[in-house]
């Protein structure tokens, strides 16, 4: 069964771990496709995935149009940084 592998990065230390892992583990039947978010793409491909996935942070893997669920986290929101105690004097 053929998989469509979509590796959001932005080509950091922290993120090239993970692009070569995905390329170890991948298989002939897997399509790997990496989306260097510091490059974009010509055709913003990567813009548009990005919101349709609702990718907050990267590196972010989605497999067959589904954004892995170790990827769903939001990210930094302005509430959670008050909360938090930044910007309260």
């Amino acid at each position: 069964m053929k998989r469509n592998v979509e590796v959001f990065t932005a080509n950091c230390l922290v993120c090239d771990p993970v692009v070569s892992m995905v390329r170890e583990l991948a298989c002939n039947d897997c399509e790997i496709t990496i989306y260097d978010l510091v490059k974009q793409c010509e055709d913003k491909t990567c813009l548009s995935k990005l919101e349709e996935y609702g990718i907050k942070k990267v590196p972010a893997i989605a497999v067959n149009g589904k954004l892995l669920s170790c990827c769903e986290n939001q990210g930094i929101s302005k509430e959670e940084l008050i909360k938090a105690g930044i910007g309260q004097g």
